[in-house]
């Protein structure tokens, strides 16, 4: 793909032909033009794909040289190189046919993108032009989805462009033959807008090609997945590529990942090296490498799964006391705490993430609950999608939007103190819980809350407590197997024989009792 740059000020060409690495890019640089004359001296024989020509210059305008230039060359891209002052000019040299212009103080990054674009439209023009080339290349993506991807080996015979050819990572296999290891990466290209995403993935592909001898890339879905050939240590696999990575990132001003699969010999085998790879992808989130191998994160056997009953405490009071901010630390360090776990897998951070949602979904239920609303609590559910980026952020939301329903919904008035005071106490169970602490929580004074109690519940503050207590002692015996001395400590007492007596006091039975019972007229099954 060949690039024309014309301007009659020396900085300019000379600039735009050197802060980039046009060739890198798959651009052949033409010697810039100083005149509109001399490039179309030069344009029958050079036959340029892309021209970049200033829109003022001495002698013929650059609008002039893209009008004779387009006669010539009708398929040639004309991008108007313009300053402030010529803005409406460009404007209109684009609905003249000129494809698009650049300010001059555009960043590299920009004239990148904008070439780019230009390239993509000639060689798009190319492939509709060739129906035969427009084949090859689907049929090449067809086969490389066919082998790699979906592991179809059996109908056809393996592609060129999927074969190894370097003797140096060869091997022998039982029968004398030499096979070739192979290896399937996986890269995730961010840092453009989103409208330019799909060209940030073209160019991308284009430079690996470029930069990796022998590897085979196809962009599927948001991805950009590549096989290469295994040098003799693994390590310097991944230096090789980090190299290419690091390069391509400094050049196009992106951001790139790369997780590597597990060396298959044998282009039979390049499936199961995907399915590593694409494994190894998955911990995105819960790596800062840049690149890494399957072989970094396949012994892990999975972190932390479930919040603590102290942790579901926490969040409820958390959410209880409407602090957006408190909230915003506690989401930062239960991932902070996941993410340092040397054996967390994403299956486990991801489970322990779902587990706060539940948790705090269960506070609203039981919340409202407490303070008379029966009515069924609506909340959106926790559905993160695959590769979703931060999901500390989606956490908070969904926590969040948990504790703006509870608050859109609560009552106020003289009432609404007695069920802040019932929804305080309903979330820190296993706290220590006496009036003063809880007026202090809700900003009363004791004896206040204590009149406005009797008043609004028609029993006595301590009395409430103590039925709350054996009511959610009921609730865990019912359901969890954990010991009467464990349930008696969730509830709030220490003291296991304590805890008996008062609870054979309200339900007639001991609590071993009442677990029977429970149990015993449990549905099969469930």
């Amino acid at each position: 793909m060949r690039l024309l740059i014309v301007d009659d000020e020396v900085i300019i060409r000379t600039g735009l032909a050197s802060v980039i690495a046009w060739g890198e890019l798959g651009i052949d640089l033409l010697t810039p033009a100083a005149s509109a004359e001399e490039a179309l001296s030069r344009l029958a024989e050079e036959r340029p794909h892309i021209l970049m020509t200033d829109i003022r210059m001495t002698g013929k305008t650059g609008l002039e040289l893209a009008n004779e230039g387009l006669q010539l060359l009708p398929e040639m891209e004309v991008i108007i190189l313009s300053g402030y002052d010529d803005f409406s000019y460009a404007q209109q040299a684009i609905r003249q046919g000129v494809t698009d212009y650049l300010l001059k103080t555009s960043k590299p990054e920009e004239i990148i993108k904008t070439v780019l674009q230009a390239k993509q439209r000639v060689m798009d023009r190319w492939t509709e032009k060739s129906k035969e080339g427009r084949l090859l290349q689907e049929n090449k993506q067809r086969l490389f989805e066919r082998w790699v991807i979906e592991g179809d080996v059996i109908t056809g015979s393996c592609p060129a462009f999927l074969k190894p050819g370097a003797a140096e990572s060869a091997g022998v296999s039982w029968d004398g033959s030499q096979v070739y290891q192979q290896v399937v990466f996986v890269i995730r290209a961010q840092g453009w807008s989103r409208s330019s995403a799909a060209l940030l993935r073209f160019a991308v592909q284009n430079m690996l090609e470029d930069m990796l001898p022998g590897a085979a890339t196809h962009i599927h879905k948001e991805q950009i997945i590549g096989v290469m050939q295994v040098t003799s240590r693994q390590q310097e696999l991944l230096n090789t590529l980090g190299t290419v990575v690091n390069h391509i990132e400094q050049l196009l001003k992106c951001t790139l990942r790369a997780a590597v699969g597990q060396p298959v010999c044998g282009e039979v085998h390049l499936h199961e090296s995907y399915l590593t790879a694409t494994a190894a992808y998955q911990y995105m989130s819960l790596l800062d490498d840049k690149i890494w191998s399957i072989e970094h994160v396949k012994h892990r056997k999975g972190g932390k799964t479930l919040l603590t009953h102290e942790e579901e405490t926490v969040l409820g009071t958390l959410l209880l006391d409407n602090d957006p901010v408190a909230l915003t630390t506690w989401t930062r360090e239960l991932v902070k705490e996941l993410m340092l776990d040397p054996e967390v897998t994403p299956e486990s951070f991801n489970a322990c993430l779902h587990s706060a949602v539940i948790a705090g979904q269960r506070w609203l239920v039981r919340t409202m609950r407490a303070i008379g609303r029966e009515e069924p609590v609506r909340y959106d559910p926790w559905v993160p999608e695959p590769d979703a980026g931060d999901l500390q952020d989606m956490l908070f939301h969904h926590l969040y939007g948990l504790m703006h329903t509870y608050y859109s919904q609560m009552g106020q008035g003289q009432a609404s103190h007695v069920q802040k005071a019932i929804a305080y106490m309903e979330s820190g169970l296993a706290q220590e819980i006496s009036l003063q602490q809880v007026a202090g929580q809700i900003h009363l004074h004791p004896g206040h809350l204590s009149e406005l109690f009797k008043k609004e519940t028609g029993t006595t503050f301590g009395d409430f407590v103590t039925n709350m207590r054996i009511r959610r002692a009921m609730e865990m015996l019912a359901v969890s197997p954990a010991k009467v001395s464990e349930v008696a400590a969730m509830s709030g007492y220490e003291d296991v024989k304590y805890f008996s007596r008062l609870f054979k006091k309200h339900t007639g039975k001991t609590p071993s009792e009442f677990r029977e019972e429970a149990y015993a007229f449990k549905p099969s099954g469930s």
